[in-house]
């Protein structure tokens, strides 16, 4: 990372404040799926614009599976005095929302790649497993739209867990969610929010190449964007996407003349920018949990 901000220079560091800019998109989105829970406006868009940056810091840089940031997001709305099940039901949209929105920009990245004549059998075999993962988010939608999974998920685990709160929440959450999919303007804006977010992330990519010495221009940026970011929602399973993400940039930028060290320089500006705007949100939020936890701790005479 060192190596890379002493290639590019300081203007590097545009991309940390720049950060900010899809978080507010998504925090946005995400104020439009609490409001029916929230009419009060406990949580206001800027405790959920840092709330935003707390998920996607501990998603970015702790081993959480891309799913710990999530959790974490319906704790820290708690915070506000919001219900658990409801907070939870709008993080679940959001996140099949996320997942649709991510195969539209993936989609979009695939046709930009095939217009830039890539037709090389590494891109081409790309085309089978994308089409046959498109049963992932539609078959999830469906079954949160009409279905009741967490209260059947509950049926398999009785015997361990047996009957009760757990039960009646199950069904709670399967009831919420059915009512957030029902609110169909809603979920068009948040998704739209999101999709804005994606694209405006190609930025980093197009601005890092242009101190680099290698121009490319915004369809290019997207693709290369849109791709990595499809190939690390693939691999969520692996850590912040190590290695998944470089590899992503090496094999997508071949089809712009992107060499392999620069395709991994700028995997690291990537990354400088997840550590700086990372840090500050994780010290951020356990400084809130060590005050949180003073303020409620017993006091002894």
């Amino acid at each position: 990372m060192l190596q890379t901000f002493e290639l590019a220079g300081w203007r590097l560091l545009w991309l940390v404040p720049y950060r900010a800019l899809p978080l507010l998109l998504y925090a946005i989105g995400w104020l439009i799926l609490l409001r029916p829970y929230d009419p009060e406006g406990r949580a206001g868009l800027g405790y959920l614009l840092w709330v935003a940056f707390v998920r996607d810091s501990i998603d970015r840089l702790l081993p959480v599976a891309s799913v710990g940031g999530s959790v974490a997001g319906v704790r820290l709305a708690r915070w506000r005095g919001l219900a658990a099940i409801p907070v939870s039901a709008s993080i679940i949209v959001e996140i099949l929302l996320t997942l649709i929105v991510s195969y539209l920009f993936a989609a979009f990245g695939l046709v930009l790649l095939m217009d830039l004549h890539a037709s090389g059998p590494q891109y081409q075999r790309l085309l089978v497993p994308f089409l046959c993962s498109l049963l992932v988010p539609t078959v999830t939608a469906l079954l949160l739209r009409y279905g009741s999974v967490f209260k059947r998920l509950h049926g398999l685990l009785r015997p361990f867990v047996g009957e009760g709160a757990i039960a009646e929440g199950a069904a709670s959450l399967d009831h919420e969610l059915r009512a957030s999919l029902r609110r169909g303007w809603r979920l068009l804006a948040a998704g739209a929010l999101q999709l804005a977010a994606l694209v405006c992330g190609s930025f980093e990519i197009w601005f890092a190449l242009r101190l680099f010495g290698h121009p490319v221009g915004p369809s290019a940026a997207m693709m290369l964007e849109s791709l990595t970011q499809a190939v690390r929602l693939l691999a969520f399973m692996v850590p912040a996407g190590l290695g998944v993400q470089e590899a992503g940039l090496v094999l997508f930028g071949q089809a712009l003349g992107i060499s392999g060290e620069l395709a991994l320089s700028v995997s690291m500006a990537k990354r400088m920018r997840e550590v700086l705007c990372g840090l500050p949100s994780l010290l951020s939020w356990q400084w809130m949990e060590g005050r949180r936890l003073r303020r409620l701790a017993p006091t002894t005479s």
